[in-house]
């Protein structure tokens, strides 16, 4: 009997196939992962430098901690109201509200035109550029001495001795309330007016030649360019320079502080040397934490409120 050859197929075993679905939400989920770790550190000083002392400050706010003393008692608002109280707080705000506004506003309307300038082809354009941004360089601390010395109400300052060589008394600059605020905020308008003269060039010089060209073809004047053209597309850099300036005006300690020490009186005080000066030489903790809580908050206001007005104006010429 003859045999019958079976053959056998061989067995093939099929290659596991992974669902196409998968591989991207692996690859999605280790792209998670990867971004969370980048995140991680800054959380942690977000947490650590920020978060936490808030709180603190927060908590502190409602006790009578003085920053030695281990029998800390809740005293609910008394903080709040004693800073309300204060005449030397209400004197500090005011001058900080009138410095950071005023400051806004002026180193806007002579950034602008400068940057304008700063922006045509002369010889020297890049060392007269220099020479504008230069201020900028140095400590805001440094220029407030240098500015002491040339606005000394004494017969030995720098502009009183000019004045005397013609015939005229020397004038209390820093010695008058009245005229220590103005020289704070002009010395700090020529200190930040060449920067931000920069930050407006910078943003000039990325709008097309071709816009401007046009516009001349078309029959427009220089006023015209600038309030229909030059002006709408600067909006950007506007926000920009006037959130830095506001943030930078209401935290403002190094200028004033170097140049009046606060003086004459509370004339030229700010709500950060306040914070300072209640929490480190009068030990009073309570009574500055309740101000930086303050303080805070109306940062956070102003802030806001200088945000929203930005995007109408930006949504308005776009």
């Amino acid at each position: 009997m003859a045999d019958v050859a079976t053959t056998q197929r061989p067995i093939l075993v099929e290659p596991t196939v992974m669902a196409p679905r998968v591989i991207p939400r692996l690859r999605r989920r280790r792209d998670g992962f990867a971004a969370a770790w980048f995140v991680l550190p800054i959380l942690v000083v977000f947490v650590v430098l920020y978060l936490i002392p808030l709180g603190q400050s927060l908590y502190y706010s409602f006790t009578n901690y003085n920053g030695y003393s281990p029998d800390v008692k809740l005293v609910g608002f008394d903080n709040y109201v004693r800073i309300f109280r204060d005449s030397s707080m209400l004197s500090a705000l005011g001058f900080t509200l009138a410095y950071a506004i005023l400051t806004t506003l002026l180193v806007t309307v002579f950034a602008i035109p400068l940057a304008l300038a700063l922006n045509r082809r002369f010889v020297g354009r890049a060392f007269v550029r220099s020479v504008f941004f230069f201020p900028a360089v140095p400590s805001v601390a440094v220029l407030g001495l240098v500015w002491t010395f040339i606005l000394s109400p004494l017969g030995s300052g720098v502009i009183n001795s000019v004045l005397g060589a013609i015939g005229v008394a020397p004038i209390p600059w820093l010695a008058d309330e009245t005229l220590a605020q103005i020289s704070v905020i002009l010395v700090a308008v020529w200190a930040q007016t060449g920067w931000h003269a920069m930050l407006y060039l910078a943003y000039l010089q990325s709008i097309p030649s071709d816009i401007f060209e046009a516009s001349k073809l078309d029959g427009a004047c220089p006023w015209q360019e600038f309030r229909s053209l030059t002006l709408p597309l600067l909006t950007p850099a506007i926000t920009v320079s006037q959130l830095l300036l506001l943030t930078g005006g209401l935290k403002v300690f190094d200028l004033p502080f170097t140049l009046t020490h606060g003086g004459p009186g509370f004339a030229t005080r700010t709500l950060t040397q306040s914070i300072i000066e209640n929490g480190i030489a009068q030990s009073d903790i309570g009574k500055a934490s309740a101000l930086s809580v303050l303080f805070l908050l109306a940062v956070g206001a102003v802030i806001a409120l200088q945000l929203v007005l930005s995007r109408r104006i930006e949504e308005r010429y776009s």
